[in-house]
């Protein structure tokens, strides 16, 4: 629930006005699928002690419709040859009015719910005694448990020009929507349309942002409105005009989706959907806040700069950030104590405490790392590939940041830093959002941290997003945002992915196992085991599984692992086989992953059977093998499929530190880009750089292409005049035959491969 929204949940009548977008399809058609599904959810709010009043559109929209039709039917070829004139909204209003109100009344009998029409003009609303009498029916109404069902009768309305007459007292639905709300004292108006809310412009156009909560004074002139609606009257202007007008006399209202699932209940829920209208907004907006895009922008900005700085400028970044953390260490740990005894109060998870804790020596580690992670060659600039296309004419491969990277993450503030780190190193701008247990910890860490940055680059390469509420609108920035990084469940990472353009490097589940092989040295296999699930059990990369050779059982070595981990304190979970075999407890599944003292434990045939296993119920995270016999530990790292596959190792190794990359933004179970740990490399891109002295295509006719490779440390040679190659070209020579000699200058000196040989790439030219 949105905080500023929880007033919601109290309301006691609402008015829902449906605007003929939503009514109709796009053939003009009554839209049944969406009327039903609205009509459901009126008729469960009215379960939840609400009571609803519908003002709806869509009877001109439907006659229109329907004369179009039978117009058709009643016309000759010859008459259909003639230019159609435009039908006259008054019949359309009043033919389509009838099929409306059958349609609504048919479904909502469908659902056990009696409903009602009260058709009224403009002049209506100008008697004293009709708005009384008006008020007194619908009260009768509501409390027969009956849905009041208005619309505007267009069909005898005396306006000329409805939309535009400033004289009214209404001018269409969403006004009338209005005015019926602060006439019968309606608790809160929704306005639904066919987009998700007000937005700083159409909603069509990338750069448009969705308005949460309108504010006069900062969106008035921010928003620019696209076309009206393709149906209706008004569009969104008239939306804006009734919203504020009631807002502004004390009634709430939120535009939002007709067309989204549970709408309503998710407005009346208080959930951060859609836009809302409000007198006392500016108590709760920050008429300063930063929007999504800001904050993506200027992390890329941020990035530029920190990419134009030295190599040895950057390097001095991460030490004083390090020494930043260290000097600070105090007032982190408070700050993060605080959200472990916040947590523990809520009854979190011991497993996900555990993560929430910055332990003794955690600051000192997490410094040290930056200042391993400082002294690793510059990644960004470097040459992977050198050519020369033709001659004289290099090519260059060089590795770039991605540019703005947008991590979600757990709640483990040590992640934070990491992720910082690398993206200081790599140049990339990142976007950063922590699980709410830690926002205390993150925040002193971010400020920290941002404050250690100096003011050419500035803090905004860095941003940290407090609230949920901002993940929707980044993840709509593909523009903007380079690349996804969820660190969660297989569940988190499938949402982002089902709505989002942004490439996402999901790092799921970490279900990890070892395989104990009837070949293997029990004592080593015993220390492997309770290593790789006791020394951090609530990590991605702990054992979650055990498996174990069907010759272990006869030999004892079965009975020696469980007693290891038993005696480290591990709750261990049977799978079929062992629960007959040790009277275990049964796992409730193989794809388990614990995040404790616990695991499952299973035996198998032979290592085909673990390879199997790990295939069907692992998550291609970290697998290892104990065994003595050398053919058996090659097989089963070239055919287990996953991240990071292990030989007589814990499975705790697989960690980006450790693996020597300074700190990792998380561990990638996927293939594309990234996988396993993914360090400065995995945040890293390609560019091309071509250097030339004046060559042109011309159609392939002036140029002779070579394709040399060269070596990664060649000189780049000096650009040549472009008078010589004018020259050589006006003697029907090709830039090949320019300056012959030069093959044997000094760049081809400095074409030998490592091994002394010549490249036969210099031969052939």
């Amino acid at each position: 629930m949105d905080p500023s929204r929880a007033f919601m949940k109290d309301t006691k009548r609402v008015v829902v006005k449906v605007g003929t977008a939503v009514v109709t399809r796009n053939d003009g058609k009554l839209a049944l699928g969406r009327l039903g599904a609205l009509c459901e959810q009126v008729k469960e709010l009215m379960s939840e002690g609400k009571e609803v009043i519908l003002v709806t559109s869509g009877a001109v929209g439907v006659g229109r419709h329907k004369l179009r039709h039978q117009r058709l039917m009643n016309s000759s070829f010859v008459d259909l040859q003639k230019p159609q004139m435009e039908l006259d909204g008054k019949p359309c209003a009043a033919i389509g009015q009838s099929g409306l109100m059958a349609l609504y009344d048919s479904l909502f009998s469908q659902l056990d719910v009696a409903s009602s029409q009260l058709l009224v003009t403009d002049n209506d609303f100008k008697d004293p005694e009709f708005r009384l009498q008006l008020s007194e029916t619908v009260n009768s109404l509501l409390d027969h448990r009956v849905v009041p069902v208005f619309n505007e009768n267009d069909a005898i309305s005396t306006r000329k020009a409805p939309y535009k007459d400033a004289t009214g007292i209404f001018w269409d639905n969403d006004s009338l929507a209005a005015l019926l709300a602060l006439e019968l004292r309606a608790d809160l108006l929704i306005l639904l349309s066919d987009v998700e809310g007000l937005y700083t412009g159409p909603p069509s156009e990338p750069k448009s942002q969705l308005i949460h909560t309108y504010l006069k004074e900062k969106h008035d002139d921010m928003v620019t409105f696209g076309e009206k609606s393709r149906v209706g009257r008004g569009g969104m202007t008239a939306k804006v005009y009734a919203a504020w007008n009631a807002a502004s006399a004390g009634i709430p209202v939120v535009i939002t989706s007709g067309y989204a699932p549970e709408s309503l209940q998710r407005v009346v829920r208080g959930d951060h959907i859609g836009t809302l209208f409000h007198k006392d907004a500016h108590l709760w907006v920050d008429m300063k806040e930063t929007g999504a895009r800001d904050m993506a922008v200027s992390a890329r900005d941020a990035s530029r700069r920190l990419q134009s700085l030295s190599s040895e400028e950057r390097q001095q970044i991460l030490l004083r950030v390090a020494e930043a953390l260290v000097v600070n260490e105090e007032r982190i740990t408070a700050e993060n104590e605080a959200d472990v005894e916040a947590a523990q109060l809520n009854g979190i998870a011991k497993s996900l405490v555990g993560r929430l804790t910055i332990k003794p020596g955690k600051i000192a580690s997490l410094a040290n790392s930056l200042r391993v992670l400082s002294e690793m060659k510059d990644p960004i600039g470097a040459v992977t590939k050198r050519t020369e296309i033709a001659d004289g004419l290099i090519l260059e491969k060089t590795t770039c940041p991605l540019g703005v990277v947008l991590v979600i993450f757990e709640s483990r503030p040590d992640a934070l830093v990491q992720i910082a780190s690398l993206a200081i190193r790599s140049g990339n701008g990142i976007l950063l959002k922590g699980g709410k247990e830690a926002a205390r910890s993150n925040a002193i860490l971010h400020k920290v941290i941002t404050e250690a940055l100096p003011k050419s680059v500035g803090p905004a390469l860095i941003g940290l997003v407090t609230s949920r509420d901002k993940i929707p609108d980044l993840l709509k920035l593909d523009e903007v945002i380079d690349l996804v990084i969820p660190r969660g469940s297989n569940k988190l990472v499938s949402e982002i992915k089902a709505v989002t353009k942004i490439p996402v490097l999901g790092h799921a589940d970490g279900v990890c196992h070892v395989f104990v092989d009837k070949a293997a040295d029990i004592n080593k296999a015993k220390c492997i085991v309770v290593d790789s699930k006791t020394d951090y059990p609530a990590a991605c990369n702990a054992m979650e599984t055990l498996l174990v050779h069907e010759h272990l059982v006869g030999t004892g070595g079965l009975e020696s692992l469980v007693f290891a981990l038993q005696s480290a304190g591990v709750t261990l979970y049977g799978g079929a086989k062992v629960v007959q075999l040790l009277k275990l407890p049964k796992a409730a599944s193989f794809h388990t992953e614990y995040s404790a003292l616990a695991c499952t434990l299973e035996v198998v045939k032979d290592v085909d059977a673990a390879i199997d296993h790990i295939h069907k119920h692992g998550s291609a995270h970290t697998d290892s093998i104990v065994t003595e016999d050398r053919d058996v530990a090659e097989r089963f790292l070239r055919d287990v499929d996953s991240a990071a596959v292990f030989h007589n190792a814990s499975t705790r190794f697989s960690d980006g530190a450790r693996f020597g990359l300074g700190a990792e933004v998380g561990i990638s179970t996927g293939r594309i880009h990234a996988r396993g740990p993914v360090g400065v490399e995995g945040l890293l891109t390609t560019r091309w750089l071509l250097r030339g002295h004046g060559q042109l295509v011309d159609g392939d006719r002036g140029v002779s292409y070579i394709h040399r490779n060269l070596p990664l440390d060649a000189e780049v040679p000096a650009a040549r005049s472009i008078d010589d190659r004018t020259h050589a070209l006006s003697n029907g020579n090709t830039i090949n035959s320019i300056e012959p000699n030069m093959r044997n200058g000094p760049l081809s000196s400095k074409g030998v491969l490592s091994n002394g040989t010549v490249s036969s790439a210099n031969n052939r030219a």
